[in-house]
């Protein structure tokens, strides 16, 4: 076997198991280890929780945001509800207040790390979680996140975000189902690799200041596992949020996440492997790095199986189905066929790895953010 094939292999085999060896792997471990059951009631009172929403010019739906968290089946008097503006140039501030949130902070624009530290620093609760304006939570979320936190291990914990469509071209929800599965298996092996905004918590004594350029859901569980807590997922804490119609916005969506997620995995502490055990290393590079390098890995798999022609029919196979595969995604904004819709957005968010890294090296990453296409 020559050099080139034996690169085309090992890319080709780094893909699959990115992709499907590791869920694999990931259900097989699962099941030599027992499930993490849910904690026996103590007959303690439930833990006190401010739950802080980090918004920018949201007078749309932040009146709705502090209703529905209101509503929650949660003790009134355990709960506080925080709403920090980002210097939004809207009514989102006097919309909060008139809404009824305990506690509004009129900060100046600093992004949304840094509107989440100041609100920290002002809470009270024992329990800090966060939610973005856009989002509604089940009734019962906040008492299913902070159930966890009764083992005096864990540290951080992230729900379960059910994506509504509103019948667009965007696949978003069929990769989320499949991240959600991992999550969930990744918290039973040892810790999960990664959260979302949507709905998660921290106890207040394990929040980190992070680089404003940081997001929180990717740099939050594996620096918790560094410093020795677990990163759990409650799949009964639930909340809901509206895709992204397009997969042209999701591609724009996932091209600015990408840009913050870059530093964090070449300067934020991702890749060095100390204060990880060997699971969670492996998780890491299982699904976080190989992830992100999938698309140098899909340049090199396409270009070597193109050189390769002549030398097998194998390569022959190869380079028509990542032909097919490219053909699928082209057609897809003229035929929206779900096979070709979901060809087009694996494509598209492989190429926004791309083209985040891009944006954060040629300007860098702001900290600032801006509301989601379709999500107002």
């Amino acid at each position: 076997m020559t050099a080139l094939a034996i690169v085309f292999w090992i890319c080709v085999g780094l893909l699959l198991y990115a992709h499907v060896g590791y869920p694999l792997l990931l259900g097989g471990l699962a099941r030599l280890r027992p499930r993490r059951g849910a904690p026996t009631p103590s007959g303690e009172p439930l833990p006190t929780v401010s739950v802080i929403v980090a918004a920018y010019a949201e007078e749309n739906v932040i009146a709705e945001r502090i209703a529905n968290l209101r509503a929650l089946d949660y003790p009134a008097g355990a709960l506080e509800l925080i709403v920090a503006s980002d210097g939004s140039p809207d009514e989102t501030v006097e919309r909060a207040r008139a809404a009824g949130a305990d506690l509004v902070l009129e900060l100046p624009r600093g992004g949304k790390i840094r509107a989440q530290d100041a609100a920290v620093a002002r809470a009270s609760g024992e329990i800090v979680a966060f939610s973005d304006a856009n989002v509604g939570w089940e009734p019962d979320a906040l008492a299913e996140l902070v159930a966890p936190f009764a083992d005096p291990q864990v540290g951080y914990v992230c729900g379960d975000v059910r994506l509504m469509s509103e019948r667009g071209t965007n696949q978003e929800g069929l990769y989320w189902r499949y991240e959600m599965a991992l999550r969930a298996l990744e918290s039973r092996v040892h810790s999960v690799t990664g959260g979302n905004g949507a709905i998660y918590a921290t106890r207040r004594e394990a929040y980190i200041v992070v680089d404003p350029i940081m997001g929180h859901d990717l740099s939050f569980p594996f620096n918790m596992v560094k410093r020795g807590w677990l990163a759990v997922y409650a799949p009964g804490a639930r909340a809901s949020e509206k895709m992204v119609p397009t997969i042209e916005g999701e591609f724009a969506r996932k091209r600015r996440m990408m840009g913050h997620t870059w530093p964090i995995v070449v300067r934020g502490g991702m890749l060095s492997p100390r204060g990880y055990d060997p699971a969670y290393a492996l998780m890491i590079l299982s699904h976080r790095i190989l992830r992100y390098v999938s698309p140098f890995l899909h340049l090199i798999a396409l270009g070597t199986s193109i050189a390769l022609l002549g030398q097998g029919w194998v390569y022959v196979v190869a380079v028509a189905i990542q032909g097919a595969i490219l053909a699928a995604a082209l057609a897809a904004g003229a035929i929206p066929l779900r096979p070709l819709l979901v060809a087009r957005y694996y494509v598209m968010t492989t190429a926004s790895l791309l083209a985040g890294l891009w944006d954060w090296l040629l300007r860098g990453t702001p900290a600032g953010w801006e509301p989601a296409e379709g999500t107002r």
